[in-house]
């Protein structure tokens, strides 16, 4: 893959110093979706952890926009320009739409804050119209649509979505791909996109990554990755590891 904005090189990391993903490759470009995929226990967890900062890679490398942060701290790579939403607890339930885009603009001065709240608003008018509704009382789709715009107040050069259509019907997943995740990219956001919703998902994916136990079993670009007749073969299938695409 070429350079992008977000570049992990042979990442090994996992708990108390036991490594749970090995050597993992994955670039993420601007206007790119790197969506990683596996089964349950694959690592896609620790892998994002690892991404984000939460947790310290064992060994490898992670560099973003020309930067090798793999040693900054969760605050300082969300300050650089990574932003996360995870898949759940993704917003603050008794706080307004309003107060939750608030919260996350915090590190933007007040007229700052106000102009991206209106940008956020523009960009999404749903949210607009539930401006005073507390998070809780939202449907599973205009609560993500919060949670995507809350991350975008800090205006992140990547987002990761971890697993950003868990628990929503399969029309609002769909939207949530086809318009949110879609447009992110088409305005230049690199996006690595966490997903067990494997058919939806690579409809969208410039590249895709399987991930099985740990380790990378598949990498090719999302049109190689469409082509493959059977996917769950990568997963489960004897010889998948033996199988990569570009």
């Amino acid at each position: 893959m070429p350079e992008g904005l977000l570049c992990v090189k042979s990442a090994t990391a996992g708990y108390g110093g036991v490594p749970i993903v090995h050597g993992v490759d994955i670039t993420v470009a601007a206007s790119g979706i790197s969506l990683v995929v596996g089964p349950n226990g694959a690592g896609k967890s620790t892998f994002v952890k690892t991404v984000i900062g939460e947790l310290p890679l064992i060994s490898g490398q992670i560099v973003f926009d020309g930067t090798d942060v793999s040693k900054w701290s969760e605050e300082q790579r969300a300050a650089g320009g990574i932003g996360y939403v995870p898949q759940s607890r993704d917003v603050f339930p008794t706080l307004t739409v309003t107060e939750n885009l608030e919260v996350g603009g915090y590190r933007l001065s007040g007229s700052e804050c106000k102009k991206a709240i209106a940008e956020m608003f523009g960009r999404f008018p749903a949210l607009e119209r539930l401006r005073h509704r507390k998070a809780r009382q939202l449907s599973g789709g205009e609560r993500k649509m919060l949670a995507i715009a809350r991350a975008l107040m800090a205006q992140p050069k990547v987002l990761i979505l971890d697993e950003p259509t868990a628990g929503l019907a399969p029309k609002i997943a769909h939207s949530v791909l086809e318009e949110l995740v879609v447009e992110l990219a088409r305005i230049g956001r690199g996006i690595l996109l966490i997903e067990q919703r494997v058919a939806l998902a690579s409809a969208i994916a410039t590249h895709a990554t399987v991930l099985v136990d740990g380790q990378v079993r598949y990498s090719a670009t999302g049109d190689e990755f469409r082509a493959v007749p059977d996917v769950s073969a990568l997963f489960f299938g004897p010889h998948a590891a033996a199988t990569s695409g570009s």
